[in-house]
């Protein structure tokens, strides 16, 4: 059994609102919720005061809130109106700056706050994400397990995808066998994407007949204790690859595994971008490579540190990211490569299976 880190997590994340000069916040982006109090649930408002911490949801979640937050959070139902409940409870509380999530929280909810609180309100920006950036042992192990299951999942449906299926079919066969397999939900809309088509970095998964000799993108997920893996696997699909797709393939395995085994904590967003940008530029491909070489992962599927050529923001120490570059043609397809990488101290560590070899399904 892991340890319970909530209570060291809502303790960093006032000794932040100190420094901010607030007297509290409120918390509504719901990865935030759920990585301070453990609740789960998919309408809840929190409020980190210095000397409480209170969740208010309404019926639906009565049971479960006080289950999953425990000891974490003071837990109030209110099975009418959760704002006016909010209203009621920072009335009680002494006068002073109350933040807000600038970034998550709607206009109209911004100002169903104003209107319940008589508190000075002040928009803050990700002070819960700066904490969450830093995987704990424990949080890195949920990722990796899901990782796990993601392959799994993988190697099973693979074998099995044959020329004349529909995008949508594999999609339907890779998200079952991940359901069946124990993940929580898919972290973001399963990427399958096939010929042409994986020219298209998040291309929406159609009825397309896979044909024989096309590329097949597989971009996918699964999710453990609220952790997500991102995995992007590619296949040659009812015959050999040709000699084109085997050299652009291998552009893309060279750079992705030269950024995989060389991205440190420390460096920036932009020299870990710069590892497996150089190797695509170098071979004349740079304007096919258009988007960044990774992000964050965490609660959720994108969060941060950015690895992207305009971040100057040192990569934190335990975050975990991923390495996931790319090339895309119009009119013949797209390659993308992408492991899951924790930035440990003693260097990087794949949480995925790595398994970068380009697959022929023959």
């Amino acid at each position: 059994m892991p340890p319970d880190r909530r209570p060291d997590r809502q303790q960093a994340l006032r000794g932040a609102l100190a420094s901010e000069g607030l007297q509290g916040l409120l918390v509504t982006h719901l990865p935030n919720i759920r990585y301070l109090t453990g609740f789960s649930g998919s309408a809840g408002l929190l409020l980190v005061w210095a000397d409480a911490t209170i969740l208010v949801t309404d019926f639906r979640y009565a049971v479960q809130a006080s289950s999953e937050a425990g000891a974490a959070a003071t837990v109030e139902v209110d099975p009418t109106n959760v704002w006016e409940r909010l209203g009621r409870i920072l009335a009680g509380l002494p006068r002073g700056a109350l933040g807000i999530e600038a970034h998550a929280l709607t206009v109209r909810d911004a100002e169903r706050v104003t209107g319940v609180s008589a508190h000075r309100i002040v928009p803050t920006l990700e002070l819960v994400e700066r904490l969450r950036v830093a995987k704990s042992p424990d949080e890195v192990a949920a990722i990796r397990e899901a990782a796990e299951l993601a392959q799994t999942a993988l190697a099973g449906v693979l074998p099995g995808v044959k020329a004349g299926q529909t995008e949508q079919e594999v999609a339907a066969a890779l998200e079952g066998a991940l359901r069946r397999l124990g993940s929580e939900w898919h972290p973001f809309p399963t990427i399958v994407a096939s010929g042409p088509r994986a020219a298209l970095p998040h291309a929406r998964t159609t009825r397309r007949a896979i044909e024989t000799g096309d590329w097949l993108l597989l971009d996918f997920g699964a999710q453990v204790g609220g952790y997500c893996a991102d995995l992007t696997r590619m296949a040659v699909v009812g015959a050999r690859a040709d000699e084109r797709q085997r050299a652009l393939y291998e552009v893309v395995r060279s750079a992705q595994l030269r950024a995989r085994d060389h991205i440190r904590a420390g460096m920036t967003g932009r020299e870990a971008d710069a590892l497996a940008r150089d190797v695509i530029t170098g071979r004349g491909l740079g304007d096919a490579f258009g988007h960044s070489l990774g992000h964050g992962l965490g609660l959720e599927v994108h969060e941060a540190p950015r690895l992207a050529p305009t971040s100057e923001i040192p990569l934190p120490l335990h975050a975990v990211v991923t390495v996931e570059p790319g090339i895309y043609l119009p009119g013949w397809g797209g390659i993308r490569i992408e492991d899951d990488i924790y930035l440990g101290p003693e260097g990087p560590v794949c949480l995925s299976d790595g398994r970068s070899e380009l697959v022929e399904l023959t």
